[in-house]
């Protein structure tokens, strides 16, 4: 009753405000002025006034039609840009669990508010969920999705460094269903499919997933092609994975020879095994490339609605380099020190690796299907595969819009594949994602139009989190612990 009362006589002090005769005072209020908005669908508007109560936007209005009472707690948006908060929807808080204590101070400070974790232990995924659920002005939204279901031999098996124990190896059809029951006991968003599933396992993770109002993300299992996965009910593909494998004039073949590979490669660990076929078929397959086929596939994908997390800055990481670049390097100080000495060793080194045509092919291939994708209207989600490949939790969301403009993108289209579409992907529109009233107030004030230039988000002003306002100041305090740990 006394939200509803404060909310009525703000709203009784607007309408006295249009006609010029009183204050506007918003009480536990936070009011940002003269502030150009960036909605990923209605674009720009200059010169806005939103209110924000009890963590959600309550009012926006043209800053003409209102005048400000000194009493309100008051930013002065005069030359800034405010826009949603930014996700990063592929993360992984278990692939370097030394970092995982940093990431939401890093996500934060970066001005991504909600995070999607796509393969992990789930009790480790767990506890910084639950946090993130305790600490919901300071932290980011966790979204989960448990380990990654594989079959045998399973990829990330924690062989050794490069594949630690995020996945577990199913044998039955029965071992599905009790995982995926134990996953929805403890409370997944989503789950996550991955490449050495049988056609029979793959089918039946989904079945579970509608039954149990669930979508499901991950790689198309090497044992079939896209259509058949999008067919099976595959939500989302990460990685824009063995897509090129589906493309090509001789599909058919490729999948049949897979398919032995896989029958005869059973004594091989999962990531020598998958590496192994990934090296036999994915150059050929964009040899063979055939413009009909790929249209033919998203064609498919567009149909089932199958939507695409490219994590383009990693798929091109050789040819981009954002690791070498000096800006870049300085997010490393906020890492734990021999992970920040191992990681700027490695960066030295790799900008001086050659770039094989076989690379170079691999890239070429994903620039142009982000592209169709977009043309196609297949819904794309912004994501990075942090912390794997030198990608700072936070830092690289920014790398990931610059590709994704660099690849055909206008800078507001990038800007939407990080705020309104996982929303939407989570039916969280409503909520999240937008500058509209009623919305939780996840938002960014930068100090530059990132839609002039994508760069722009990384000049960030303040970030607020459920409403709670973090400036420039507190930011650097949060950042400024980390190096001292």
């Amino acid at each position: 009753m006394k939200k509803i009362l404060r909310l009525f006589c703000s709203t009784t002090i607007l309408l006295a405000t249009s006609c010029g005769t009183h204050q506007a005072y918003f009480p536990d209020a936070i009011c940002i002025q003269n502030i150009a908005t960036i909605d990923p669908i209605e674009g720009l508007k200059n010169n806005q006034t939103v209110i924000i109560s009890e963590g959600k936007i309550i009012k926006i209005m043209p800053s003409d039609e209102i005048t400000l009472s000194n009493e309100n707690e008051i930013i002065d948006g005069d030359g800034k840009y405010l826009m949603p908060g930014l996700w990063d929807t592929h993360v992984h808080f278990a692939y370097i669990e030394d970092i995982a204590p940093r990431m939401f101070t890093l996500f934060l400070a970066n001005g991504v508010t909600s995070v999607r974790d796509t393969g992990g232990n789930v009790n480790f995924v767990k506890e910084w969920k639950d946090k993130s659920l305790l600490y919901k002005t300071d932290a980011p939204r966790v979204m989960m999705a448990g380990p990654l279901l594989d079959g045998e031999p399973n990829v990330y098996d924690g062989a050794d460094p490069a594949h630690p124990e995020l996945s577990v190896e199913l044998h039955s059809l029965e071992d599905i269903t009790s995982q995926v029951q134990l996953l929805i006991d403890k409370n997944v968003d989503l789950l996550k499919a991955y490449e050495m599933l049988s056609p029979k396992q793959f089918k039946k993770i989904n079945e579970l997933a509608k039954a149990n109002g669930l979508k499901v993300t991950g790689h198309v299992p090497l044992s079939m092609d896209v259509v058949s996965a999008a067919e099976a009910g595959l939500s989302s593909m990460e990685h824009l994975r063995n897509l090129e494998l589906s493309c090509a004039t001789n599909s058919d073949e490729l999948l049949e020879s897979r398919r032995k590979m896989l029958m005869q490669g059973k004594n091989m660990t999962g990531g020598e095994l998958r590496s192994a076929i990934h090296a036999a078929q994915k150059e050929e397959a964009i040899k063979n490339y055939n413009e009909a086929e790929a249209n033919k596939v998203l064609t498919i994908l567009k149909k089932y609605d199958v939507w695409q997390i490219p994590t383009l800055a990693l798929n091109t990481f050789l040819s981009n380099q954002y690791y070498a670049n000096d800006h870049y390097q300085k997010s490393y100080q906020y890492l734990p020190d021999s992970i920040a000495q191992y990681w700027k060793k490695r960066s030295v080194a790799l900008k001086e690796y050659p770039i094989n045509p076989s690379f170079e092919a691999q890239t070429n291939f994903n620039k142009k299907m982000i592209k169709k994708i977009h043309d196609f209207g297949i819904p794309i989600m912004a994501g990075t595969d942090t912390p794997i490949a030198y990608l700072t939790p936070g830092r690289s969301l920014h790398v990931e819009l610059e590709a994704l403009v660099n690849a055909g993108l206008s800078p507001l289209e990038a800007i939407k594949t990080a705020t309104y579409n996982p929303a939407k992907y989570f039916n969280m529109e409503k909520e999240l994602g937008s500058i509209k009233e009623n919305m939780w107030a996840d938002l960014i004030i930068l100090n530059s139009n990132p839609l002039e230039n994508i760069n722009n988000t990384l000049h960030i002003n303040t970030v607020l989190k459920n409403g709670k306002v973090h400036n420039a100041s507190a930011i650097d305090s949060m950042l400024n612990k980390l190096k001292a740990k």
